[in-house]
């Protein structure tokens, strides 16, 4: 069977798309063309929700995107740094690593995931 190699493109609507590109490339280092993201191998995970689940906080909010970062620690202190709102939860962290959330200026989730290290 014919297999995908991984994500292509994640692609969503915005009022304002350039304010929101910008805020990804300063923020979380994601560019965009004409310079293209190319993200580190790991771990990727495609995971449907129930229609009905809050883990994405506003119930119309259809899709979330998960990050994988090296020092969660760090990337806390830059984004607090630049003013961003960062939420942690004891609960969100499980096996798999430690989790925290952000959102973007159009107030899409985004999930900051460190993986746990493999022994």
């Amino acid at each position: 069977m014919e297999k995908v190699l991984g994500i292509g493109g994640l692609f969503f609507r915005s009022r304002n798309p350039e304010r929101l590109r910008k805020w990804y490339a300063e923020h979380l280092g994601v560019s965009y063309p004409p310079d293209f993201w190319h993200q580190q191998a790991g771990p990727t995970l495609l995971a449907p929700f129930t229609s009905d689940t809050d883990y994405f906080g506003r119930m119309d909010q259809q899709w979330m995107v998960n990050f994988r970062v090296a020092d969660l620690d760090a990337m806390i202190k830059q984004l607090e740094a630049a003013r961003i709102s960062v939420e942690t939860r004891e609960e969100w962290n499980s096996e798999a690593g430690r989790f925290a959330r952000i959102h973007d200026p159009d107030g899409n989730p985004i999930e900051l995931w460190q993986p746990a290290t493999v022994d």
